[in-house]
């Protein structure tokens, strides 16, 4: 019995992952507005009611797409820091550690570079709403992959005296207190504030890149992107190498 249901359990697995290879198919070629579980089975070879059994409607194989999508972006922002820890580790002792604006530099090229490998992903998690469709509590975790790690690099610096704490408006100190108690434990108001407005530009650049905003008007986008990117960092209150 063991082994017959290890066989279905893979059996499962492998259906699971065609169904949603070709749900990015359709997202490519037809946008998510238009997927549809039965254009899926067809091309698949199914009949609608057996794809029923793994996914009941339209709206928890977008949210299959979506966790998918965030997960991936977020295990790209968390390499990007993992690499950096094991190069620290392979150069010893003697190493000096990688400033944090740099950890936050890496991490938002990182983020870039697979939006632009997954476009349509990206557009799915980052573009317009999908009609009719209202996200779950599911994708929460999630989506929040690549902020734990932006925030996680300005907590270390702040722990190290390494955060040099922007302006903070007395009328948005109520709210940032909110947030840092909310998500960002460990982090002061002032960099809590930035943290978001960061955030929102980071993914703004990356968007106005992805979409097209940028044609015809920026040719060296990496270069505008990693400039950008470490502007952001220092309205974080992250320091440059050799930065007192």
């Amino acid at each position: 019995m063991t082994t017959i249901r290890g066989a279905r359990e893979r059996a499962r697995i492998e259906v699971t992952a065609a169904i949603k290879d070709e749900a990015r198919k359709q997202l490519a070629e037809e946008g998510a507005p238009k997927l549809s579980l039965r254009a899926v089975a067809r091309e698949l070879g199914m009949v609608s009611s057996a794809l029923y059994r793994y996914f009941p409607s339209r709206d928890d194989l977008l949210t299959a797409l979506i966790v998918d999508a965030f997960d991936a972006i977020g295990a790209a922002a968390e390499k990007a820091v993992a690499e950096q820890t094991a190069g620290e580790q392979a150069a010893g002792e003697q190493a000096a550690e990688v400033p944090p604006a740099e950890r936050w530099v890496a991490v938002s090229c990182a983020v870039r570079e697979w939006a632009l490998a997954h476009p349509h992903e990206y557009a799915l998690i980052y573009g317009s709403p999908v009609p009719g469709y209202i996200a779950p509590m599911d994708t929460v975790g999630p989506a929040a992959r690549v902020g734990l790690v932006l925030i996680d690099i300005v907590r270390g610096a702040f722990r190290a005296g390494d955060l040099t704490l922007p302006p903070l408006a007395d009328e948005l100190r109520a709210d940032a207190e909110r947030m840092a108690a909310d998500f960002a434990d460990g982090v002061p108001p002032e960099s809590v504030a930035a943290l978001v407005a960061a955030w929102a530009q980071l993914f703004g650049l990356i968007s106005f890149e992805l979409f097209g905003q940028f044609n015809r008007v920026v040719e060296e986008r990496e270069a505008l992107f990693r400039q950008s990117a470490g502007e952001l960092a220092r309205s974080v209150g992250l320091r440059d190498a050799g930065t007192a």
